[in-house]
Order: structure tokens, then C-alpha cells, then sequence
């Protein structure tokens, strides 16, 4: 394996799996404030182009590291809109 490659495989894993502390920080307290759907959502449709651009480069660990990527951000952003929709209700009820 080459450098280039292991160093490659190596920020993948890094960067795809660096939101775990985040989703595992908003299943344990429930909270999501502080969080920018804005900046979740512009991060997924980035990801998302990366994901394209692995499709047409047949880069299989660009493809992969990013549809995790994708899944673990929309996974956050997902929490986010729940949360900001059940404060809304509970907010209006008042």
C-alpha cells in the first residue's frame, strides 16, 4: 500500500467518523441546542457532491467514507429538525 493510500484511508475514517461524539452527545442529552441546521445542511449537500464526484472517479473509499459521512450528518440534522419542531409546538401551546 502506498503512502498516499494509507494516508487517504486514514482522514476518511478521521473525518467520517468525527460526528459520533456529536450524535452520541445528542442521544444521551436529548439536546441540540447551539447546533446550525444552516450549517448541517450545506455540510450534507457538500458530502453529497463528494459522493458524486467518487461515483464518476470509481473511488470506492470516497464513495464509502462519505455515504457515511452523509448518513451520520443527516442523522444529526434529522435531531435537529425534530428537536426545533417539538419546541415550536411546545412553545405555541403556551
Amino acid at each position: 500500500m502506498k503512502v498516499i493510500e494509507l494516508i487517504g484511508i486514514v482522514a476518511g475514517i478521521l473525518t467520517t467518523f468525527a460526528f459520533f461524539p456529536q450524535i452520541i452527545k445528542i442521544f444521551s442529552s436529548g439536546k441540540v441546542e447551539g447546533l446550525s441546521i444552516m450549517t448541517y445542511s450545506i455540510f450534507s449537500f457538500g458530502v453529497f457532491l463528494w459522493i458524486i464526484y467518487g461515483l464518476f472517479l470509481h473511488s470506492i473509499p470516497l464513495i464509502l467514507a462519505n455515504s457515511v459521512t452523509l448518513v451520520l450528518n443527516l442523522t444529526i440534522l434529522l435531531f435537529i429538525i425534530i428537536k426545533n419542531n417539538s419546541n415550536r409546538v411546545k412553545n405555541s401551546d403556551k
